[in-house]
């Protein structure tokens, strides 16, 4: 089969190899090797815990980077065996109020993002305003303000007071992904079910809901992701007497004059379980829920 050639007589190899020449491309194995040097980066943390978390825990300190040359399970059976329970405590408390806030969000973001995307009006616009720009402000700058209402309101040190924050403040960045997801999807769906009798209720449920399967899973995995690791707000809200995270048991396993530090990383590694369950099971759905309605309207 010859090469398709065009008017100056040249192949498409020669015609792509000429337009990355002007384009300034580099090489073909520039890229994968940027990709597997930024990989190789990410993974170090990942090979950190993991090595650390089979070595015994006299050999972590003097060599942290090494491979564990006597692998044990003594870390997680330590870690699992506590008189105090500090982990399975710990893992209630974040499969309770991860859970709670995933929920909450995924559903007052999905309803909120389809309104906003449906609405033309002019107050439409200045709500998505002023929902976006709660994506500017950080967790740390409005902790304190709120523990003050939730010591008005009685949600001080509980978990309902921890999931609420999770809702008020995660939920702009629901409805930024919902919102422009439903913009990909034909409005003439819902009028051909509002025709036929459906409630506003029932279109969104029974139809717009069903067909962001990708965009829920984008925002479940972002939203177990952060409320999972957070750190600073169960600290302060919860606080360190009535109640703990697999983040702040972390913090609880370190001693104020020593670290068992077997037990540090055997606990990030049970932490890491969940949620790398939780991405492996989305992550068909992931990067199609982000990239869907990037260019629409």
């Amino acid at each position: 089969m010859t090469a398709m050639t065009d008017r100056g007589g040249r192949t498409e190899r020669e015609r792509r190899t000429a337009t990355r020449t002007r384009t300034g491309a580099g090489p073909s194995w520039l890229r994968p090797l940027a990709v597997t040097a930024l990989g190789a980066l990410f993974a170090v943390p990942l090979y950190v815990v993991l090595a650390n978390t089979f070595k015994p825990g006299a050999d972590i300190a003097p060599s942290p980077a090494s491979l564990p040359t006597r692998p044990t399970l003594d870390n997680l059976r330590t870690v699992m065996d506590r008189p105090d329970h500090l982990f399975w405590v710990s893992l209630t408390n974040s499969l309770l109020v991860t859970t709670l806030s995933v929920i909450l969000l995924t559903v007052l973001s999905s309803m909120l993002g389809h309104y906003l995307a449906r609405t033309h009006s002019r107050w439409g616009r200045a709500a998505t305003l002023v929902l976006l720009s709660g994506l500017m402000v950080p967790p740390q700058v409005i902790l304190l303000p709120i523990t003050h209402v939730l010591r008005d309101f009685h949600l001080m040190a509980t978990v309902q007071g921890l999931v609420l924050f999770n809702v008020g403040y995660y939920v702009p960045f629901g409805v930024f992904v919902f919102a422009g997801f439903v913009r990909s999807i034909p409005v003439e769906m819902e009028e051909a079910a509002a025709i036929d009798g459906a409630s506003p209720f029932t279109v969104f449920w029974r139809i717009v809901f069903p067909l962001l399967r990708p965009a829920t899973a984008s925002a479940v995995i972002f939203f177990g992701v952060w409320i999972w690791n957070d750190f600073i707000d169960p600290l302060v809200i919860l606080g360190p007497g009535n109640g703990t995270t697999v983040t702040t048991g972390i913090y609880r396993a370190i001693g104020q004059y020593q670290a068992d530090y077997g037990t540090v990383f055997g606990l990030m590694f049970l932490a890491t379980l969940p949620v790398l369950v939780l991405y492996l099971a989305l992550q068909r759905h992931f990067v199609r829920g982000l990239t869907s309605g990037a260019t629409k309207g």
